[in-house]
């Protein structure tokens, strides 16, 4: 028998040969790289020996790109060139950014797409850019700035060029921050095997490490970002039951604190960036020594020559940062009741990104989930590490463990129906890669169009939900409505975006949108949106009703008085005074919005149209027989 060897297109088929591949995880504060040797996975460090390189990025007037530690020694002498933190700005317009005053930046919003096919941001716009002295900078350019160092410093690790890399994510990132991150990727010179989200990876790294099995918590606070992710971990098979979090909270809100604490203690209004900068970093700073000590010092000089000089103990610390540590605990309750499974279920707690070395941090986790957390494993490196493990699979290199990968998205994808209606496709925690489709139909007769609106979100009306994208499919055979059937299929891919198709089925009319909405969701409205699909699930139900009953009502008068025009001469005056009388009734009830007004106005007037439907159907009948012979007939 021939054995023949498959690989995945463009990579190498040569026999037992090792391809080099990495995993990266591009966080908001730091970002590593790691890789497989010899079946174990780790880290990969720098000429100096250091495995972390700053995610900052600093742009000089001679068109000279500065990355990681000497970008960062900038930070403070160059604020507006030198951009941290850069992560919480992917994929997200102006208005998601908040309050700019905060940042010694000099923000740009960019205009949205004109194509008509991706969504644009409340106020019209695109993805939020930087202004440098180098020029009008993306946040995907300052990414692929910091991936391009990642790259280079692998590829000379190895020794050789990268057949592709795994990518880390927040669980919560939407499709406009994975796209975006797909997009830096690409310009640094990257192929991506896979966006992975960071909570699973760090359950790979961990499951695989300790052999473990149960379910587990993975609790993932990072410079920017918040992420809770369940998981099932069983013979090597991973399995997200639910995930949840916040992607616009992370340890850089817990340097804000301190930073505001300082300028009242001070007594600080309005500061220039460079002074604005350095009590960011000293608050940092600050952060980071109150994990491993009960009080620091915060000294500083400004440029207008005041001296800075304070004490912060780590119960004013505690104390100030006590809301935000609050905010993560919602979504572990969320999570929790999406996976179905009590407190008492969690095997262990799985503790992933710098910020979750707080002791605040792992008392108030400890004290959630009545266990200690788990920290066995470096928490700024797990999530590099799990994903070198997907990746160096993807890659098509053997390996002795056999596992199973299955991830979730984290919100709910559907279309908008008549009545302003949000028609579920793909429900939220939904293991991808998946696609699902669904059937649909016109309204109208002779209607030779449709407008597909793409939504992503828990509640029933569509106004509540976050638009994703519109595209139309043209080109249906006219018919009376109701007879068309249009197949709306929604992919998600195992990096979890969205492709949205629709075809008719009679005449094989099709359309089709990849879904690149043209900015993210902001931290408010993914918690809203799962908050409101919970607090107002019964008004959602009840107007979910009244749009239903709504658009049985304005179908019905249209049939009728399609109908009336048609053949309104067989019926006599009184018989259609009767009808026209309901009809009015029936638009009066859907003036008023009364629920049950409509329902009875309903019945009344299909009630009044009986006859007249008989009269139609006669008529047809007739139309249909008229001069043929009853032997002409095929009856059987």
């Amino acid at each position: 028998m021939a054995l023949l060897q498959i690989s995945e297109p463009g990579l190498s088929t040569a026999p037992h040969q090792h391809r080099l591949a990495v995993g990266i995880d591009l966080g908001t504060t730091n970002s590593l790289v790691a890789t497989v040797r010899n079946g174990i996975s780790v880290v990969l460090n720098d000429e100096h020996g250091r495995a972390m390189l700053p995610s900052v990025v600093r742009y000089a007037a001679d068109g000279a790109v500065v990355v990681g530690e000497p970008a960062q020694a900038a930070q403070s002498d160059d604020p507006v060139n030198t951009i941290l933190s850069v992560k919480r700005f992917m994929g997200r317009g102006l208005a998601d950014v908040g309050d700019t005053s905060r940042l010694p930046y000099r923000f740009v919003e960019a205009p949205s797409t004109s194509s008509g096919q991706v969504a644009s941001t409340s106020s019209g716009h695109g993805m939020v850019q930087l202004r440098t002295v180098a020029g009008v900078k993306s946040p995907v350019e300052v990414s692929a700035e910091i991936l391009k160092v990642l790259r280079v410093r692998a590829e000379a690790s190895l020794g050789g060029e990268l057949v592709g890399a795994v990518i880390t994510v927040p669980a919560y990132f939407d499709d406009a921050q994975r796209q975006a991150t797909k997009d830096a990727a690409k310009l640094a010179g990257l192929n991506v095997l896979r966006l992975l989200n960071e909570p699973t990876a760090a359950a790979i790294a961990y499951g695989l490490d300790n052999a473990s099995e149960g379910v587990y918590a993975v609790y993932d606070l990072g410079g920017g970002t918040f992420d809770i992710s369940i998981l099932r971990l069983s013979r090597g098979v991973f399995e997200v039951l639910a995930a949840n979090g916040d992607s616009a909270l992370g340890g850089d809100d817990f340097d804000q604190r301190i930073h505001c604490w300082l300028l009242e203690k001070n007594q600080l209004s309005a500061l220039n960036p460079k002074d604005t900068r350095l009590l960011l970093t000293l608050a940092r700073a600050a952060k980071e020594q109150l994990t491993e000590h009960d009080e620091t010092r915060i000294t500083a000089v400004l440029s207008s020559g005041e001296l800075i000089d304070n004490v912060l103990t780590q119960t004013e610390f505690q104390s100030m940062s006590q809301n935000l540590i609050q905010r993560t605990l919602q979504p572990l309750r969320r999570a929790l009741r999406d996976a179905k499974l009590a407190v008492a279920d969690v095997k262990g707690v799985v503790m992933v990104g710098g910020a979750t070395r707080m002791p605040q941090v792992q008392l108030a986790v400890g004290e959630f989930f009545g266990q200690t957390p788990l920290t066995n494993l470096d928490p700024d490196k797990v999530v590099a590490l799990g994903a070198a493990i997907q990746a160096n699979l993807l890659a098509g290199n053997r390996t002795s463990d056999d596992w199973l990968l299955l991830d979730v998205i984290p919100l709910s994808l559907g279309l908008e129906t008549m009545g302003g209606l949000a028609e579920k496709i793909i429900p939220r925690n939904s293991t991808i890669p998946t696609a699902r489709a669904q059937e649909f139909t016109t309204y109208k007769d002779g209607q030779t169009a449709m407008s597909l609106h793409v939504v992503q979100g828990e509640r029933e009306l569509v106004s509540d939900c976050r638009s994703l994208a519109k595209f139309e499919l043209r080109g249906i055979p006219a018919m009376v409505a109701g007879a068309a059937r249009i197949r709306v299929t929604f992919q998600v891919d195992a990096d979890g975006l969205l492709n949205v198709a629709a075809r008719e089925m009679g005449s094989g009319i099709e359309a089709a949108i990849v879904v690149k909405p043209s900015y993210g969701l902001s931290d408010a409205e993914i918690t809203r949106m799962l908050q409101d699909s919970t607090q107002h699930a019964q008004d959602d139900m009840q107007a979910r009703a009244q749009r239903e009953q709504e658009t049985e009502a304005n179908q019905l008068c249209d049939a009728v008085q399609q109908a009336l025009a048609q053949d309104g001469e067989l019926l006599d005056l009184v018989q259609r005074a009767h009808i026209e009388e309901q009809m009015a009734a029936l638009q009066e009830a859907l003036r008023s919005g009364g629920q049950q007004l409509i329902k009875r106005a309903i019945t009344a007037l299909n009630d009044a149209t009986v006859s007249f439907a008989q009269a139609r159907m006669d008529k047809s009948v007739t139309r249909a027989l008229a001069g043929k012979n009853i032997s002409d007939l095929d009856i059987k």
